[in-house]
C-alpha cells in the first residue's frame, strides 16, 4: 500500500496495475490498470521502454478511460512517445482477449474512479436439450443449421484493486471467482471502519463479516 502494487497471471500472459515492474515480467504483453495512483501505475514507463529497448512487439494497457490522456502524457516525456496501445475502459466493459478469455469491468469505491476487473473462461457445452441425444442425431441438427451448444462462462480470477466493500459488494462475481486478489489494507482492531471506507480501503473485518459469500477457492489478499 501506497509504495508498488502489481501482478502477473503468467498462464493467462496478463497482468493488473504497474506500481513496479520487475525485469522478468516484461514478457507479459497484457496489462490492467485499476486506477491512476502512483503505487498502481508509476512503472508504466518503465515497462513500455524495456520492450521497446529489446524490440519486443507494442504491448496492450488498458486502463479507465479519464487516464488515457494521463498516461500518454507521461510516456511523451521520453524521447516523444514510447510505443504501446492504450485502450479506455468503463464499467460494464466486456474486453475479448481471446476465444477462451473474456475481461468483465466494474467500477470499484476509491477516492478516485477505479475498476475491478473479473477473468473469464469461456466454454461451449451441449444445450441440455440435447443431452440425451446420440452423436449421430446432434450432428445431423448441426448440419441442419441447429445450434445445439452453448457459451458458460466460469470466472477464474477476479482482481478487486483498491476498494472500500461497496466495490466488492458490487461485483457479485468477484465472490464466484475460483482466485479472488483483493486489498485488505488495515488489519488491526483499532483501527477505525468509518475513516477506513471513506478513503476507499478495507478492513480485514470486512472479510469476517462476508464470509458466508465468498465461494472462492483462494482468496490472497494484499495491500497491508
Amino acid at each position: 500500500a501506497a509504495v508498488q502494487t502489481y501482478w502477473r497471471i503468467p498462464e493467462l500472459k496478463l497482468g493488473f496495475d504497474l506500481g513496479a515492474q520487475p525485469w522478468e515480467f516484461m514478457g507479459t504483453p497484457t496489462w490492467f490498470v485499476s486506477h491512476t495512483h502512483l503505487d498502481h501505475i508509476a512503472a508504466v514507463a518503465v515497462y513500455v521502454a524495456r520492450r521497446r529497448m529489446m524490440k519486443m512487439e507494442p504491448p496492450t494497457i488498458y486502463l479507465p478511460a479519464y487516464a488515457v490522456e494521463r498516461v500518454e502524457h507521461l510516456l511523451r516525456l521520453d524521447r516523444g512517445r514510447l510505443p504501446c496501445e492504450l485502450r479506455p475502459v468503463e464499467a460494464g466493459d466486456e474486453i475479448q482477449l481471446s476465444r477462451e478469455l473474456v475481461i468483465t469491468a466494474s467500477a470499484t469505491a476509491h477516492t478516485v474512479p477505479s475498476l475491478g476487473y473479473v477473468v473469464w473462461e469461456r466454454r461451449r457445452k451441449l444445450k441440455q436439450e440435447y443431452l440425451n441425444l446420440r452423436g449421430d442425431q446432434i450432428r445431423d441438427l448441426r448440419l441442419g443449421g441447429t445450434e445445439v451448444t452453448e457459451e458458460r462462462r466460469i470466472p477464474i480470477v477476479a482482481y478487486l484493486g483498491d476498494s472500500a466493500p461497496a466495490g466488492l459488494d458490487a461485483c457479485p462475481a468477484m465472490f464466484e471467482a475460483q482466485i479472488l486478489i483483493a486489498e485488505m489494507t488495515f488489519v488491526a482492531p483499532g483501527h477505525r471502519k468509518e475513516k477506513i471506507h471513506k478513503n476507499g480501503h478495507m478492513h480485514l473485518d470486512d472479510f469476517i463479516e462476508r464470509r458466508d459469500r465468498f465461494h472462492n477457492e483462494l482468496i490472497i489478499a494484499g495491500h497491508f
